[in-house]
């Protein structure tokens, strides 16, 4: 393999021989690979916390939903986005499971609450939209729930839109083999195996069911005013890029 200088510079950077001393057989492309990404990752996270003083600034509201399949990579992209920002401006909210009260609420509702405040960015981990494929896939809603749900979000969202909040929908499109391969490892791991849900294990059979709903989800919800932005997730860090690359040529900090 021909190494440019560029290359044997990164080689040679404590963080390079850090690299290729922790695996037993070196592979100098694989930590090349992870080098460059990491260098470019680093300038986009400094591009963020701009964006972040814009937002804090000018009291900028930004939320920001990651949708997309099990084990598509949706929490590394938000540690990647959040890793260097300033707590005290940006949350993520990952909320579990409805109560007994919430669910008896309108649908919306809980979501309502974790909105951002002026001069605050928020991360939803997964959003709104499980009701659109998640939970008809498995049965965790019933059919009029499901077009209720259908026939108020793109209004519910247009609201948000039009008083002034930056929203911002990623969905995060995995293969089923990717998908199959990231289950096993999990499996695998005792360190993460309880990462596993049931929903987790049954997406491999649901399969065509989960992107039956998908497609029905884009065609009625990729709206011009609050559009999708699909990343391909089978290569993480790529995916990672794309995702702050996309955030950072959307959001206007410029006026």
């Amino acid at each position: 393999m021909k190494l440019s200088q560029t290359d044997l510079r990164l080689l040679s950077s404590t963080k390079g021989l850090i690299a290729l001393l922790s695996i037993d057989k070196p592979d100098y492309q694989e930590v090349l690979h992870k080098l460059k990404y990491e260098k470019v990752l680093s300038h986009l996270q400094i591009d963020l916390l701009k964006m972040q003083n814009w937002v804090v600034e000018n009291d900028q509201r930004i939320l920001i939903i990651f949708e997309g399949g099990e084990f598509a990579g949706k929490g590394g992209a938000i540690r990647a986005f959040t890793e260097h920002l300033n707590p005290r401006s940006q949350r993520t909210v990952a909320l579990p499971k409805p109560t007994a009260v919430e669910a008896g609420q309108w649908y919306f509702q809980r979501y309502v609450l974790q909105l951002p405040k002026p001069g605050e960015m928020v991360f939803f981990d997964r959003s709104w939209y499980n009701r659109a494929i998640v939970e008809p896939v498995n049965k965790f809603c019933t059919e009029k729930e499901y077009q209720q749900f259908m026939k108020e979000v793109n209004h519910f969202e247009s609201m948000l839109d039009s008083d002034g909040i930056i929203l911002i929908k990623l969905y995060f499109m995995i293969s089923k083999g990717v998908q199959a391969r990231r289950l096993d490892k999990v499996r695998k791991n005792p360190l993460r195996r309880w990462e596993l849900t049931e929903v987790d294990e049954n997406a491999q059979k649901l399969w065509n069911t989960y992107k039956a709903y998908e497609k029905e989800m884009f065609e009625q919800t990729d709206t011009d005013a609050v559009p999708w932005k699909i990343i391909d997730s089978d290569h993480l860090q790529e995916a990672y890029l794309e995702a702050i690359r996309h955030v950072l040529k959307t959001v206007p900090v410029s006026s």
